[in-house]
């Protein structure tokens, strides 16, 4: 059972790297699988620590590549938070709760980076004029980011889900959709 364990694990990580290094792909702004890649993570490793470490590490790479940002921060707290989204929320796995967890890792994302732009920049005015403003006019990447967010869990769980259908010994997690 170990050796298919760590098969398992192997594979996993390589969809993971391969969804982060899809950043570097030229994309509409928000439109990324940063959500997609904690939620997948949480919900497949059977290692807490490694739901979470192993997708960190790939986004960290792919940033590497892509430059930092002053708000960088806000963005990785978003990521661990959707990890702790899909503890919760995708214990079992199912069509319902990957959408219902995609949504609520959107908004947390867009609440956090958000925040963070408007505290961490110039871009506003340091007032709640300036948060209103700074929410108002990132309306147009929240949509990008929940459509991204949806498409990257639909890729992610539904492309796991065909895996293990026709890998059998990649299936042997109790979560199923």
């Amino acid at each position: 059972m170990k050796k298919i364990f760590n098969i398992r694990i192997a594979f996993l990580t390589a969809i993971i790297l391969a969804a982060a290094f899809s950043r570097l792909i030229h994309h509409i702004p928000n439109f990324s699988p940063i959500m997609a890649i904690a939620l997948f993570g949480a919900a497949y490793f059977e290692n807490k620590f490694e739901a979470i470490i192993i997708p960190l590490i790939a986004m960290f790479l792919s940033d590497i590549i892509l430059g930092f940002h002053t708000t960088m921060p806000a963005v990785y707290i978003s990521f661990v938070l959707g990890s702790v989204i899909g503890f919760i929320l995708l214990k079992k796995v199912s069509i319902g709760k990957i959408i219902a967890a995609s949504l609520l890792g959107s908004i947390i994302f867009f609440i956090l980076t958000n925040f963070a732009v408007w505290l961490m920049t110039d871009y506003y005015t340091s007032d709640l004029a300036g948060l209103a403003k700074c929410y108002t006019l990132a309306i147009p990447f929240f949509r990008n980011t929940v459509l991204g967010d949806l498409l990257y869990c639909g890729a992610l769980f539904g492309g796991f889900a065909l895996f293990e259908k026709y890998i059998p010994f990649l299936n042997y997690s109790t979560k199923r959709l």
